[in-house]
């Protein structure tokens, strides 16, 4: 995966009674924090100057042994046993970088390093840099600018004085004003053909700036904001100016109905990438002798009381982006360190494990700023760990099957699918290689999506998944079998999200038909039929 991807939600909204609307499911709505009002205001002791470092991992991290960072390997193994040994979340990786050098990086199967993972609304952090690029750039005049001033085209309802009143500060603070219930309003918002227009239409329920609402229609419309100043979407606008500086060139971002990006979440990256921009946040916005997010808005993005602009503020001075099922990115200027986590632990951003992790595990194993003295043995012990997590369990091969006749008659036959919710336009399954199995898939191009809407399912007959890149690029454990003679089965799990689906297709052949139906979690999501192409 070399190329960054961008694909509109719309095609995901188009299958939601298919196979994929339990994708749609596990991403959003992203559950709220249980608070609802405005966090009360807390301490937060000045922030460290930055160390500078000896190198930047443009080109890739580079890996130190704990000691030589401060760092006691044995407290580090002792935290992969308590990772392997507990019950209570379900973590996907975890990466730990301090001083600028890499001293645990693990990943627990079927996620591995390099795959990229749904960050859920950990994305909110990164729109809100978005903006203060923008307005460094002169493309938004200031944090001040009101909301309505950036859509003078549109005809809102629900109009009062406090609507107007309302400014991009009150989005990124989430302090709108808008009367939201978060879960609810993200489900409306799906089903809605104009994402912005049904955002800009909620009611008031309070005076912007009164009081502290989590909600991710505000963010949105940041990301429609930064369309509408900078004549490209969200994406465009972070490959330029943000991912490129970092050397992020894999990246995924789902869109709504007119291509803008979804601004409080569906943002993927690799850990790897996330860490980069955790570490441009503690070098204040600079990477390389760039200045690449100002250093003001790094400041301000990040002070206040428990919440900054789409930032979640510590009382130790650090702070973290953070999305539901543990995709959160740590920065503790304090220690020289930033933290990434993904996982599928479900809930909100206030008292996850993963603040349990870095307080109760991480942050002890930092003894001292200084190197500490070798120690050869924990280093082995941690690496030990840390290759023991990462080993696939060991599926046996089963002995496959002969393939019924009709297996051989529809090999490498296009089969082509009237317009559906689905989405789907045509399908082929063919045979590469003894005990494997390939469908073939085109999905309905959705507006100006420059996606090529083609993939594949590669397929272990041999009861062995098989994980190759399938749906725009995502990582993909899957495998097949002929059930009956005329019956073809898949199971499908995509991996990286919080929440991974899981997806089963079974094909019914008759004649030159070719009937599909999905289930989704084990839930029946429908039938269409399809016909040899002619």
């Amino acid at each position: 995966m070399n190329k960054t991807r961008h694909t509109n939600l719309v095609t995901i909204l188009m299958l939601a009674l298919s196979v994929f609307a339990v994708i749609l499911s596990a991403c959003s709505p992203i559950p709220p924090p249980t608070a609802t009002q405005a966090p009360e205001p807390t301490p937060v002791p000045p922030t460290p100057t930055p160390i500078q470092p000896d190198y930047w991992p443009t080109d890739g991290w580079r890996s130190s042994t704990p000691e030589e960072q401060g760092m006691d390997s044995e407290k580090l193994a002792a935290l992969m046993d308590y990772l392997q040994n507990q019950n209570s979340f379900d973590i996907h990786s975890l990466l730990i970088i301090r001083n600028g050098y890499v001293v645990t990086d693990v990943y627990f199967p079927p996620f591995a390093e390099g795959y990229l993972h749904g960050l859920a609304s950990a994305t909110k952090s990164f729109t809100s840099s978005l903006i203060g690029i923008a307005i460094d750039k002169g493309y938004i005049e200031g944090v001040e600018q009101r909301v309505l001033d950036f859509f003078p085209e549109r005809t809102v309802s629900n109009l009062d004085a406090n609507k107007e009143a309302m400014t991009l500060e009150d989005l990124l603070t989430m302090r709108s004003g808008f009367e939201c219930n978060n879960a609810d309003i993200t489900s409306r918002i799906l089903k809605s053909p104009d994402w912005v227009q049904f955002a800009l239409d909620l009611p008031m329920g309070a005076e912007p700036g009164a009081r502290w609402v989590y909600c991710n229609a505000n963010v949105h419309l940041l990301s429609a904001i930064l369309q509408e100043t900078t004549g490209v979407n969200a994406l465009a606008f972070a490959q330029e100016h943000l991912f490129e500086p970092l050397s992020v060139s894999d990246a995924i971002w789902l869109s709504d109905p007119q291509g803008n990006n979804i601004g409080s979440a569906y943002l993927r990256l690799t850990p790897h990438d996330m860490a980069r921009y955790g570490y441009l946040f503690l070098k204040e916005g600079l990477w390389d002798g760039q200045q690449v997010v100002p250093a003001a808005w790094v400041k301000a993005a990040t002070s206040g009381g428990n919440y900054g602009y789409l930032w979640w503020l510590k009382p130790s001075g650090s702070y973290s982006a953070c999305g539901a099922g543990g995709q959160e990115i740590w920065v503790l200027p304090d220690q020289d360190m930033v933290v990434v986590m993904t996982g599928a632990s479900g809930g909100g951003c206030t008292g996850a494990w993963g603040e349990r992790l870095v307080h109760n595990h991480i942050i002890p194993a930092a003894e001292s700023t200084a190197p500490l003295p070798p120690n050869p043995n924990g280093v082995a012990a941690l690496e030990s760990k840390i290759q023991a997590a990462a080993a696939t369990v060991q599926v046996q091969p089963e002995p496959v099957p002969p393939l019924p006749e009709l297996a051989q008659q529809v090999a490498g036959i296009s089969y082509v699918f009237d317009d559906n919710p689905f989405g789907f336009v045509s399908l082929a399954l063919s045979y590469p290689a003894h005990g494997e199995a390939l469908l073939e898939v085109t999905m309905m191009q959705v507006g100006t999506d420059p996606v090529d809407p083609q993939f594949e399912w590669l397929l272990g007959l041999d009861n062995v998944p098989r994980i190759a890149p399938g749906r725009f690029g995502y990582p993909t454990l899957t495998k097949g079998s002929w059930e009956k003679d005329n019956v073809f089965v898949l199971q499908i799990e995509e991996i990286g999200y919080w929440e991974w689906p899981k997806i089963r297709l079974s094909l019914t052949f008759e004649g030159d038909q070719v009937s599909l139906e999905a289930w989704a979690n084990g839930t029946p999501a429908g039938t269409l039929t399809g016909r040899a192409a002619e």
